[in-house]
């Protein structure tokens, strides 16, 4: 270095071999030396103390009365920001939502958590994989979020204290892999989310889209188109695609005084295989549910509640 620099370390102690720094600053070769953090540790003696070059402070920055009161201030300007826009900075254990990003994001986090609470409660054996693609529009947004909502949604199911920030540490302790995929082409769609179970005995997947970029809608359930608005309370219906399921359903559930809000059948020509959401008013009883499962062309029903 040129003669007469000034060294200043607020960084680690260490980083300076204090000795040598000492000298430097007896010949000269250092005009002025500022420190706040020393090789020992609380610093109770030490050379540099009292030197007519050396600046020392205690390392306790942040302890200051002006530090706690700009981290008091930042603190409560970070929550007024989350609660008024949506916007998530300097959290530790969560990826972070820009001011700018977060009214892009709200339709896509509730889109993302009617995916994932739906496919979770759908799903009935061991999840071993999580597959999440994100099209068109939606591959160009801030996807972490999203990823951490639908992964927690996933596992509501089985864990209702799970989390956005808790999922991916506990889909990681379970032997859960989660893989992400970004495409600009989301054939028909303008933008959708594609969420891709593995499990033990089937493959499951579930995709959804925004109408007017701000209504959620899941729009593909295996495969199968079905245009539908998750409600609170709907059954999932996976059938045999023959005649007499939309009658049977109508005439158990008319007789229990369930009442239907909309009733959405999906298939695939020349499949044998359906699926149907009805969604409901009201809780539906044990005994209806059992009646409905005796209904010859189903395969599985679920009643799910969001």
């Amino acid at each position: 270095m040129k003669d007469g620099v000034r060294i200043m370390n607020v960084a680690r102690g260490g980083l300076i071999v204090e000795t040598d720094l000492l000298e430097a600053l007896n010949d000269g070769k250092v005009a002025g030396a500022a420190l706040d953090v020393f090789e020992q540790e609380p610093a109770k003696e030490n050379a540099l103390f009292g030197h007519e070059k050396v600046i020392c402070t205690p390392h306790l920055g942040a302890s200051t009365v002006e530090a706690q009161d700009n981290v008091a201030i930042q603190v409560a300007e970070q929550i007024a920001d989350y609660l008024v826009n949506g916007a998530i900075v300097n959290a530790l254990n969560m990826p972070s939502i820009t001011a700018e990003d977060a009214p892009k994001l709200k339709p896509y986090l509730a889109l993302s958590e009617q995916i994932g609470l739906m496919m979770g409660q759908i799903t009935d054996n061991a999840i071993q994989s999580i597959k999440i693609e994100f099209l068109g529009k939606a591959a160009g947004l801030n996807t972490k979020p999203l990823t951490a909502m639908i992964v927690a949604s996933v596992l509501k199911q089985s864990m209702a204290e799970v989390n956005m920030v808790s999922a991916p540490a506990i889909a990681q302790s379970r032997g859960i892999d989660i893989a992400t995929t970004e495409n600009d082409n989301a054939g028909e769609l303008i933008t959708a989310i594609r969420l891709k179970i593995k499990t033990e005995t089937r493959d499951k997947e579930i995709t959804g889209t925004l109408f007017a970029g701000r209504d959620p809608r899941i729009v593909s359930i295996d495969g199968v188109p079905v245009e539908a608005v998750v409600s609170p309370s709907m059954l999932f219906i996976r059938n045999d695609d023959t005649p007499g399921l939309i009658g049977g359903i109508g005439t158990i559930l008319g007789t229990a005084g369930v009442n239907i809000a909309d009733f959405r059948l999906g298939r695939i020509k020349g499949k044998k295989e359906a699926v149907a959401l009805v969604s409901i008013d009201g809780e539906i009883a044990t005994d209806v549910m059992d009646q409905l499962r005796k209904l010859s062309s189903v395969q599985q029903l679920k009643a799910l509640k969001f």
